[in-house]
């Protein structure tokens, strides 16, 4: 078995990476930039140069693989950013794929993800998963809830709001319920599929452990960080405003897409499926926050 990984310098991409290395799996890592994944040679994986806009390279870098993670995603840009990256990517790794007669697609998806769509980000990852259904591979396709992790992700703005301001913002009325995993979690899970029988052509819903509203999380957060703060419930338009005029500034902390996400329905999944099936012992959040503080 031989796995190409596309988006393994991103934010998760390592801890899949490692937990595939763990499993003493052969591993090919595609990179747009090859020296962001150098730290990933000392792993003992393959790295090779390639961008998933780009059909010809494609398929030079999945030539012998088996087996495909599909990680590569934005979570802020124009309409026409996530088609060109997230839909038309995918339909080039999913081709790429079926030529290599590849044996299973794993695709990165997101809990959240319905149709119709109220984001473009969410519009592209329903694209996404209708091309790899559709395209006649074995597939497993993971929807995690909130990614949480030390270093960066979601987790990383939450916590410096509670950091530097004694007042947070709250979006909404903040009993909009999510369940966070961490990170190595959403790693075994994926490696723990690649070649489960259990899991083909199967749709998985990933949560944490514990199911929290906005407001609890921030509680745990200030709670996590040994600081006290009052919280500020902001209406999600007022908020979406804001983002607008600051979205395309560097280091602004939300597009309004994202404020739309966070101010929309409850973030947690619907069944035990993937609980069921893998067995996993999951994270708890406060060991999450403990572990990122």
């Amino acid at each position: 078995m031989k796995i190409l990984v596309t988006g393994a310098t991103g934010f998760v991409g390592p801890s899949i990476v490692q937990a595939l290395r763990a499993a003493d799996r052969e591993v090919r890592v595609l990179a747009r930039e090859p020296s962001r994944a150098a730290g990933l040679t000392t792993r003992g994986v393959e790295v090779v140069a390639g961008d998933v806009t780009d059909p010809a390279g494609l398929e030079a870098a999945i030539d012998g693989c088996t087996h495909v993670v599909h990680l590569v995603a934005i979570i802020k840009g124009r309409p026409a950013d996530f088609e060109r990256v997230m839909t038309v990517g995918t339909q080039n790794v999913v081709a790429a794929a079926k030529s290599a007669g590849c044996e299973r697609f794993v695709l990165m998806s997101a809990l959240g993800t319905s149709d119709p769509p109220i984001v473009p980000y969410y519009a592209a990852k329903l694209a996404e998963e209708r091309e790899v259904k559709a395209s006649g591979l074995e597939y497993t396709i993971f929807r995690p809830s909130f990614i949480f992790g030390p270093g960066g992700g979601a987790l990383a703005t939450f916590m410096r709001q509670v950091k530097l301001s004694p007042v947070v913002t709250v979006i909404g009325s903040g009993k909009q319920r999510s369940q966070p995993i961490w990170r190595d979690d959403v790693a075994e899970y994926f490696a723990r599929a690649i070649a489960d029988p259990r899991a083909a052509n199967r749709v998985f819903e990933l949560g944490g452990p514990d199911t929290v509203s906005w407001d609890e999380l921030y509680a745990a957060i200030a709670d996590a960080l040994g600081k006290r703060r009052t919280l500020l419930h902001i209406p999600a338009g007022l908020a979406q405003a804001g983002a607008r005029l600051t979205e395309r500034l560097p280091g602004a902390p939300l597009s309004s897409d994202q404020v739309t996400m966070i101010g929309g329905a409850d973030n947690v999944v619907s069944n035990s499926d993937a609980v069921d099936t893998f067995s996993l012992q999951l994270v708890p959040l406060a060991e999450q926050l403990r572990r990122a503080a």
